[in-house]
């Protein structure tokens, strides 16, 4: 037994380096735990108030250590500890209780190891869900241990920042708000302060002269911090915020001049004739007229479930006697009607659909050869088959399918998000619908050429182009526009900085999105020193 112990002794001290410092004398599992029994290697101690070494033993106590846990185990290490007489007369301490390096602390009950693991995770989780994991682990601990261990880490040094990043957060939605400021360069945060005022960020920037750039978003509160803090320091305006208040502003010209495209859809519909157009088919049947499986199959199912429902069977009995699953049968069972069944599996979205306008136009004109038709919609982006498009031409050459319903007015949210997307992203109906909105309106086509201007000068740093910019927005009658270009100049040299510079707050909008989530993890109820400390320690 000796000799097996001897054996475990060594291999655990070799997996667990921080058991090398004592000997373990035996293993045994105890209550659910791991329990090992140990002692220490040296043979005197160090008195912590003088540092004299002393090897006269005053007595022995036994102490118990949580450790990190072995195989999802927890362990308990019952460590037989010394207490030393101190043999300097100058010493105050009459005696004293060893201390083992990597193993134990004055009064603490857990091991440094277990300390760093628990502070880790709660770090990631906050209380309730660290406490939830650590269990599970084989670590169990209480929720406001958790909350202690955080709260007594020590904040990482700020140092020296060059480049720094500025902008708030919400605490609660439009009531309280905090400042969250990054290291551009290092990429994490530094600091959380509280409010979203010009004071404390003037304090926290005069107190770094080191910085030489700030990155803010376009509020007076920051840009007067900026100012009067660091006053050595360029100011950079955030392209992101800049885009958002030209996606405004294109957005209200739109609205503005939604009527001009509305006149233009109208006028491009078919005239109405007096004359009614062919019945078509029962789309519950084929071209043949013939009842379609998938119909026929759903009306069956439908008629079954809804008349052991009617004579009171629970979901789960029909379900065993129809040998449906349970989630088919109370489908069938909620629906309003039949037609709510089927009309799912009858209009399905093809490759075929943003195309079929387009047919249907060239059918009408006589053009009725599908390879010849297949070419042309093939330039357009159709990426489907030639045998689909003989189809559909099939079904129009006998009146079987419905002429494609006439193009729907964009919204003006819709038209606007077509201006301000690439022309390369966009789909080949959505360039056509574009180019049509632009044609029914002078004034949107020269929306549209500004905003692609602009586009280009945040994209290549040209911002030496702003003021030539500017006066060709002046030139036209775009009212909208006009107050965004004339409100760049209040804020000039910091919107020239950040269409020029390689600096932007798009990290900071990054951080602000994972504090987000920090937040929502500790269920929006932590205090704003527990919440500042998981922000800097997650960087």
């Amino acid at each position: 037994m000796a000799k097996i112990c001897a054996v475990t002794s060594g291999f655990l001290t070799s997996v667990l380096p921080h058991l090398s410092n004592v000997v373990v004398e035996f293993v045994e599992r105890s209550a659910g735990a791991l329990v090992l029994r140990a002692r220490s290697r040296a043979r005197r101690g160090r008195c912590p108030q003088c540092g004299t070494p002393s090897g006269r033993v005053h007595g022995r106590y036994l102490r118990r250590l949580a450790d990190a846990a072995l195989g999802g185990c927890a362990v308990v290490i019952e460590l037989l500890v010394r207490r030393f007489k101190c043999v300097s007369e100058a010493c105050p301490a009459v005696t004293f209780a060893e201390q083992i390096e990597d193993l134990t602390r004055p009064h603490a009950r857990r091991t440094p190891l277990l300390q760093q693991l628990l502070a880790k995770i709660a770090v990631a989780l906050a209380a309730r869900p660290a406490a939830r994991l650590a269990r599970r682990l084989g670590l169990p601990v209480a929720k406001d241990t958790l909350l202690r261990l955080v709260r007594a880490l020590p904040e990482p040094p700020v140092g020296e920042v060059r480049v720094v990043g500025v902008d708030d957060f919400a605490l609660r939605r439009r009531h309280v708000y905090a400042t969250i400021i990054v290291d551009l360069e290092t990429r994490r945060p530094v600091d959380v302060l509280e409010g979203r005022d010009a004071g404390p960020v003037t304090a926290w920037l005069a107190a770094h002269p080191e910085i030489e750039v700030v990155c803010r978003d376009r509020g007076r509160a920051y840009a007067e911090a900026a100012r009067v803090g660091a006053p050595q320091a360029q100011q950079v305006a955030d392209r992101w915020h800049l885009w958002h208040n030209l996606c405004e502003a294109v957005e209200k010209t739109v609205a503005a001049h939604h009527g001009c495209i509305k006149t233009a859809f109208a006028a491009a519909e078919p005239a109405a004739t007096d004359v009614p157009p062919p019945p078509l088919p029962d789309e519950r049947c084929d071209v043949r007229g013939r009842p379609r499986p998938l119909v026929g199959r759903t009306t069956e199912r439908y008629t079954a479930v809804q008349e052991l429902v009617a004579a009171g069977r629970s979901l789960r009995g029909i379900s065993r006697d129809l040998g449906l699953d349970y989630y088919t049968v109370r489908r069938y069972a909620r629906a309003d009607s039949l037609d709510a069944l089927i009309a799912p599996a009858i209009h399905r979205h093809t490759l075929l659909d943003a195309f079929k306008p387009y047919l249907y136009e060239q059918f009408t004109q006589g053009q009725g050869n599908a390879s010849h038709l297949y070419r042309r919609i093939r330039q357009q982006g159709y990426t489907g088959s030639r045998t689909t498009i003989g189809r559909y031409l099939h079904l129009l050459k006998g009146g079987l399918v419905a002429p494609p319903a006439p193009r729907p007015v964009p919204a003006p949210r819709t038209a606007a998000s077509w201006l301000l997307t690439h022309p390369d992203r966009l789909q080949p109906d959505q360039t056509s619908t574009l180019g049509d909105v632009q044609a029914a309106c002078p004034h949107l086509n020269a929306t549209a050429r500004h905003v692609r201007a602009f586009a280009a000068m945040m994209s290549n740093l040209t911002g030496q182009q702003l003021p030539a910019w500017i006066n060709r927005v002046r030139q036209d009658d775009l009212p909208h526009l006009r107050q965004f270009a004339e409100g760049l100049l209040h804020d000039y040299e910091a919107v020239v900085a950040g269409l020029t510079s390689m600096w932007s707050s798009g990290q900071v909008e990054g951080q602000n999105t994972r504090t987000k989530l920090i937040k929502r993890m500790g269920y929006g109820r932590a205090n704003f020193d527990l919440l500042r400390k998981r922000i800097l320690l997650q960087s």
